[in-house]
């Protein structure tokens, strides 16, 4: 089930894994903490059951109907369980966005997302020489939304 983290940011459990979801580099679990306390428009939930925190997924959702997701993570003893998946589906199901967006370096990652049904495109090298991909969800209309 997925819960509202926007009041738990910078609690250790939070703090560990937006850790394992943003880049390696000073300062970014720092920043991205920031952003999700400062921007109202930006959305941080968390993947739990049993009173334990699996899992997080941080996100905005776009005028242009989009969910673009920005950061995703869960426990790495509790990978590969369908978590990621389960988060990804659920907000789906609960905010209809027209398109699911990702972006990632990481070509682990852009499989999970192929799997799932997303499109899987290359930007081509970031300054570092790393392949960034970009991870498009078209979510089809219901007919009774016709």
């Amino acid at each position: 089930m997925l819960i509202d983290l926007k009041q738990r940011i910078g609690t250790p459990e939070v703090d560990e894994l937006l850790a394992y979801a943003v880049i390696d580099e000073p300062d970014a679990l720092w920043r991205a903490s920031a952003e999700y306390g400062k921007y109202a428009a930006l959305q941080l939930n968390g993947w739990a059951e049993e009173g334990l925190l699996l899992g997080l997924v941080g996100f905005e959702e776009t005028e242009d109907g989009s969910l673009d997701i920005r950061h995703i993570a869960v426990l790495p003893e509790n990978r590969g369980k369908g978590y990621a998946r389960g988060m990804i589906l659920e907000l789906m199901t609960l905010r209809n966005p027209r398109y699911v967006l990702a972006e990632t370096e990481d070509e682990v990652a852009a499989n999970f997302y192929r799997a799932l049904g997303f499109m899987v495109y290359s930007l081509g090298e970031n300054p570092a020489g790393i392949e960034m991909f970009r991870c498009v969800y078209e979510v089809e209309e219901d007919e009774d939304d016709e």
